[in-house]
């Protein structure tokens, strides 16, 4: 972790988004550790960058309907009691009040493995979000609540509900009056710049559009709900050629690197002040393997090495609100680490 945010400094990145697992800071009820979460937040201090929180990862404790084990092929739940979480979510807004800068709110509840292997449930969502973000306003006033990241999908059935219809449902019933910031996903499923228009003449659905996220506007102004910026919670692009399931859209290593650059710098020129944050994935963990899909979206790897996607990402321009830090060249003393740069605030 400590080399992630130096990482993070070196590519003059704001923030570090992180999942504080609820199962492994309260492994039982009531007994919470939170040993491993003060050091990453002394560090991120110390090295003036700034924290986002993903809550996310039920304990069995909390999962007496699915006989306290997630079923195969599933990787998170939502508990059985909301009062749990919430006390979760208030535990670690109150410990870190004014030391966090947001909390993202679960991920992915449109899909059926986000969700205890379960039928995906806007309204279900919508109560889990108001219990968890008026736990976290209560214990911390001015930490920024983020809706959960919506997974891009044109799959319609019991494992899969489309964004774009989900997303319809969540305004229905009115999610918006507990996010302060509004969630979503943008992977890599084709190059940044195509249009709708552009897709459609190559056989492309408009999910599957790096600029689908438009159509997600379209219907937050549709619902009235214009006042509120999006968080780009996840984007990246995969060099997995392997697994057939990410094979059609797999890029090669060079394209990965363009392909965020461009996206950095269209949601730069088309989409601010609507669109704010945007989180690049990953850092990758020592423990991942080539079997493992997100070994593939990282911009580094296991053995701490670097992608050329990273090199590219530190050496783009960026923008920081009014102030813009200038592309520099790969070879310049700031992009070698010989010279201290001030962090993205």
């Amino acid at each position: 972790a400590s080399l992630h945010m130096s990482w993070a400094r070196l590519m003059v990145f704001s923030d570090i988004k992180q999942t504080f697992a609820w199962k492994d800071i309260e492994p039982a009820q009531g007994q919470r550790d939170f040993t491993r979460a003060d050091a990453i937040v002394d560090e991120i201090e110390q090295k003036g960058l700034r924290l986002i929180v993903r809550l996310t990862d039920t304990p069995d404790w909390a999962l007496t309907r699915l006989g306290n084990s997630l079923p195969a092929g599933v990787v998170d739940a939502p508990p059985d009691d909301y009062t749990a979480y919430a006390d979760y979510c208030g535990a670690v807004a109150g410990r870190y009040a004014g030391r966090i800068r947001a909390y993202q709110v679960w991920n992915e509840p449109n899909l059926a493995r986000e969700w205890g292997g379960e039928v995906p449930d806007a309204a279900q969502y919508t109560a889990l979000l108001k219990a968890c973000s008026q736990a976290i306003h209560a214990a911390d006033p001015a930490a920024i609540v983020i809706s959960a990241g919506l997974a891009p999908t044109g799959t319609h059935s019991p494992q899969a509900i489309p964004d774009e219809l989900y997303f319809q449902l969540l305004y229905d019933n009115r999610f918006q009056d507990w996010a302060d910031v509004i969630g979503l996903h943008a992977p890599g499923f084709s190059p940044p710049s195509l249009s709708r228009e552009e897709a459609a003449a190559q056989g492309i659905a408009p999910w599957a559009t790096f600029r689908h996220i438009e159509d997600m506007r379209l219907l937050m102004v549709k619902n009235g709900d214009a006042a509120h910026q999006i968080a780009i919670l996840e984007i990246g692009w995969t060099t997995d050629q392997h697994n057939p399931d990410y094979q059609w859209f797999a890029v090669t290593e060079a394209q990965q690197a363009q392909y965020l650059v461009e996206a950095f710098q269209y949601a730069a020129e088309q989409w601010r002040p609507w669109v704010g944050l945007m989180s690049v994935i990953y850092f990758a963990r020592p423990d991942w393997t080539p079997a493992d899909e997100q070994y593939w979206w990282a911009i580094t790897t296991p053995d701490v090495q670097i992608r050329p996607a990273f090199i590219a990402l530190a050496n783009m321009a960026k923008y920081c609100g009014e102030r813009v830090i200038p592309e520099r060249a790969p070879d310049s003393p700031e992009a070698l680490g010989h010279v201290p740069v001030d962090p993205c605030h």
